[in-house]
């Protein structure tokens, strides 16, 4: 009886990893760990898919901005080709993120990590 309790327990952390890891992969990704999360919740999940849908959000924001930025000459240009630093920057958060639900924790990515949790509080 110990033992089924045991391996359910592995499961459903395993589960909950797979989900955090799967959910950085790329947009296709975070709804497949968010389809395979409704399936089986558990907090590692959930965690990630808080802190991934933030970094997508902020790439997204940052990426419109730049088009609307390349229309403006010289100004819009400059900055434009500044946002590559912001770019940069998500991808270091991104491998942040990547390497703590790896690792199976709770971490939360510098700047972006804690204010995901209580944006997306209802995932």
């Amino acid at each position: 009886m110990e033992d089924s309790q045991q391996s359910l327990s592995v499961q459903k952390t395993d589960n909950g990893k797979t989900v955090a890891i799967v959910s950085y992969l790329s947009i296709i990704g975070w709804i497949i760990a968010f389809v395979i999360y409704g399936n089986d919740k558990t907090t590692l999940g959930a965690y990630h898919l808080r802190q991934t849908i933030a970094l997508f959000i902020v790439g997204i924001c940052t990426w419109v901005l730049q088009v609307m930025l390349v229309f403006i000459p010289f100004i819009g240009w400059i900055i434009s080709i500044l946002l590559i630093f912001v770019y940069i920057g998500l991808f270091v958060l991104w491998l942040i993120g990547l390497m703590a639900a790896i690792n199976g924790q709770e971490k939360p990515i510098p700047v972006i990590g804690k204010r995901a949790q209580v944006w997306f509080h209802g995932i």
